[in-house]
């Protein structure tokens, strides 16, 4: 067997500001620290157009009110999280796109040369379904991904 000598240059921790994603935030800045590696903090945002479509009227007004305020929030999350737990690491990148989370994080992957991706494998039902996120992104990626594990507020069966 082939020996393989793992580099990790840019590690993704896409976000959605859930307990459980915070969960994966220690294994990030362990590999980062480890390796030297760059974090990209991705936080993906609802698209409210989508939502307008299946509920009859939808103001275009409304809709980017509601997408800036949000966009200031998430802004504010990421500056806290940079500043409250990534100060010790070599360098880190907060981005936020607008879409579908899984198919916006498998496109950051490859837009921004990602080696190592760690995620929570259950996120905020609040906002997306983590869960169906990260299978999504493990079978659709060719990087290595890391879950790490829900807390027991995750919808688990008994």
């Amino acid at each position: 067997m082939e020996k393989i000598q793992m580099e990790i240059k840019r590690i993704l921790w896409p976000t959605d500001f859930s307990e459980n994603a915070a969960k994966a935030l220690p294994y990030v800045t362990s590999l980062s620290e480890k390796y030297g590696s760059e974090i990209h903090i991705l936080y993906v945002m609802k698209e409210y157009l989508a939502f307008g479509a299946h509920y009859g009227d939808f103001d275009p007004d409304e809709h980017q009110k509601m997408q800036h305020m949000e966009k200031e929030l998430a802004e504010r999350r990421l500056d806290e999280i940079c500043e409250t737990f990534l100060n010790q690491c070599p360098l880190y990148f907060r981005h936020i796109s607008v879409g579908d989370p899984a198919t916006e994080i498998l496109k950051f992957i490859s837009e921004h040369q990602i080696d190592f991706v760690v995620m929570a494998s259950c996120g905020s039902e609040a906002h997306f379904d983590f869960g169906s996120v990260a299978d999504r992104v493990i079978k659709c990626t060719h990087v290595p991904v890391v879950t790490v594990p829900a807390s027991d507020s995750c919808n688990l069966p008994e």
